[in-house]
């Protein structure tokens, strides 16, 4: 059997074979070496029973995370009005933060032995928030929708508080808590503010 270096034989000016040892050995291709929904075992003094419920309660939130993160770079490119500048900012702020999310969550996975979820396909069949269309909305029904897909992320984020509250997941309880919830319920609240019905010059 051939090596893969013997394959990347060439002749040089002198005849002489020689082995291009700077050649990258390309579409390279391996067995999975851990299928999702496995767990491997870390030294963390806790049980893979106690951190299969946080793997996959993490796993849902960071799919819709995913999801949320990209409605708001949607609407930052789509956003139109009188109100467009501070949206458009405002979106993009947002958009940053769901990122800054997205890598904890998805590294909290990981340090717990499981696999995230990473791909659009795989996180499209996940997600429980609901599908925008392609086009362009107009902006009360853009932060409706980004409102929507907030409380869902923040209902299973409580659930999944408590979830790992129980099993002594301490350090997912933490993140999920100081981090997801808290950066959703600012999220919130200031999207919100944008669709109070108030007068923009006289008092009434």
């Amino acid at each position: 059997m051939t090596s893969k270096r013997q394959q990347q034989q060439q002749r040089g000016k002198d005849g002489e074979t020689r082995a291009l040892e700077a050649q990258p050995l390309l579409r390279q291709r391996s067995r999975e070496i851990q299928p999702f929904g496995t767990i491997v075992e870390y030294p963390l003094s806790l049980d893979a029973k106690k951190r299969a419920p946080s793997i996959q309660v993490l796993n849902q939130i960071l799919a819709d995370t995913l999801v949320l993160r990209d409605l708001y770079k949607k609407h930052h490119w789509q956003v139109s009005g009188p109100t467009f500048y501070p949206l458009h900012l405002l979106f993009d702020k947002h958009f940053k933060e769901q990122t800054a999310l997205i890598d904890l969550l998805g590294e909290r996975v990981q340090t717990l032995g499981g696999v995230a979820v990473a791909m659009a396909h795989d996180v499209a069949e996940m997600t429980k928030v609901e599908r925008p269309p392609s086009g362009r909305e107009q902006v009360p029904a853009q932060l409706s929708r980004l409102l929507d897909a907030h409380e869902v992320i923040l209902a299973e984020t409580r659930e999944a508080v408590r979830i790992t509250t129980e099993n002594r997941d301490d350090g997912t309880a933490d993140l999920l808590m100081s981090d997801v919830l808290r950066t959703n319920e600012m999220q919130v609240w200031f999207l919100s503010e944008h669709l109070v019905d108030t007068p923009l010059v006289r008092a009434t």
